[in-house]
């Protein structure tokens, strides 16, 4: 509550729990806002509920119960989300066009909430998150925590050091299986993410000039959109769009996403991940993302501090991992090899491979 927000006295806190099995953490931070003399507002949700919303809602109860939730927002000073995720599929009895109706009206808060409140959001451990990530519970819980509690405030020098590079750079290049594209984030800006929005943290973001991407990318990391399971999914780009896409399943269901919005087929991130305990995905994207060796780029939104002037309903992250488990691939900075099979090979960020980080963080 202090490294994360900075929670001050008499300040505002938007506390939402997701899933029913998070209880324990809910009341724990119930407790710290009130001990550090904050107003809280404390929300505990659940899929199964919201789903049983949108089973029977008109656009009209939709908008007006996304406007409730935005009227409460822009009364906070601080968000905290945090969720321990039940069954990630529960949404798949509630209809594509209700699902797209909501995404749409609740986009507002979401936007408002990261651009006018201090925040951070995290995860508490289950065993169906242990079961999603291929794991004993007792060994997820322990990942867990061996990749949330690192020390950031050391990490963060050396993950500077990557933000500074980038800012410099034009000409991104990245090279692998199925892969060879390319974009400029020149002038974009960049952001180190050492613990103070996500937990767990460890990733530097820019965004793709909006139509600078040309080429092809397959992901090897499977993500959950809209209830539905997607994996090996491959995108093709001509001049920033989406012109042609393909996954295990049915591609209608991908090209349903990418047809949401003016800016759903366009990206808005782009960012390479850094965390030495994240080393396998685990189809959670709070945690996929930050996976040592990886990169992601987000399809959809970009975020107020990286603007390439892409607006979208979505924001969503899709992770590539270059480590020689994962096939490897390398990237490249103004045609100069900084990351090859996922580890950095040009001496200022050597720091951030994951032996050297490990020793650094703990």
């Amino acid at each position: 509550m202090r490294n994360s927000v900075n929670l001050v006295s008499g300040e505002k806190v938007f506390i939402d729990a997701k899933g029913l099995k998070a209880t324990p953490l809910f009341e724990a931070f119930i407790e710290a806002t009130v001990k550090l003399g904050g107003v809280p507002f404390y929300f505990l949700n659940d899929i199964r509920f919201t789903n049983a919303m949108l089973k029977y809602a008109t656009k009209e109860q939709i908008d007006e119960h996304c406007k409730l939730h935005l009227d409460l927002m822009k009364q906070m000073d601080i968000y905290i989300g945090f969720s321990s995720m039940t069954n990630p599929y529960d949404a798949a009895d509630v209809s594509d066009e209700s699902q797209a109706e909501y995404s749409q009206s609740y986009a507002q808060v979401l936007r408002y909430r990261v651009d006018n409140t201090r925040w951070c959001v995290l995860r508490y451990p289950n065993d169906v998150m242990a079961y999603e990530a291929g794991m004993s519970t007792k060994q997820f819980t322990d990942f867990l925590f061996d990749a949330c509690l690192l020390d950031y405030s050391k990490m963060e020098p050396s993950m500077n050091k990557l933000a500074e590079l980038m800012k410099k750079t034009d000409k991104v290049r990245i090279v692998g299986p199925e892969t060879d594209i390319s974009f400029s984030i020149k002038n974009i800006g960049t952001v180190v993410c050492s613990g103070h929005k996500n937990i767990p943290d460890g990733e530097v973001y820019s965004a793709p000039i909006r139509d600078s991407i040309n080429g092809v990318i397959r992901f090897n990391t499977s993500s959950h959109m809209d209830g539905k399971k997607f994996s090996n999914i491959k995108l093709w780009f001509e001049n920033g769009k989406i012109v042609n896409c393909e996954h295990s399943g049915n591609k209608e269901d991908l090209e349903n996403i990418f047809n949401k919005d003016a800016g759903s087929r366009y990206v808005g991130e782009f960012a390479l991940g850094v965390n030495p305990f994240i080393t396998k995905d685990i189809c959670n994207i709070l945690f996929d993302e930050k996976i040592a060796g990886s990169l992601h780029i987000a399809i959809g939104n970009c975020y107020k501090a990286t603007p390439n002037g892409n607006s979208s309903e979505i924001h969503w992250d899709l992770v590539l991992i270059q480590t020689p488990e994962y096939g490897g691939g390398q990237i490249y900075f103004d045609d100069v090899l900084i990351r090859d099979n996922g580890l950095f090979v040009i001496d200022e960020l050597k720091c951030l491979n994951p032996d050297e980080l490990k020793i650094s963080a703990k």
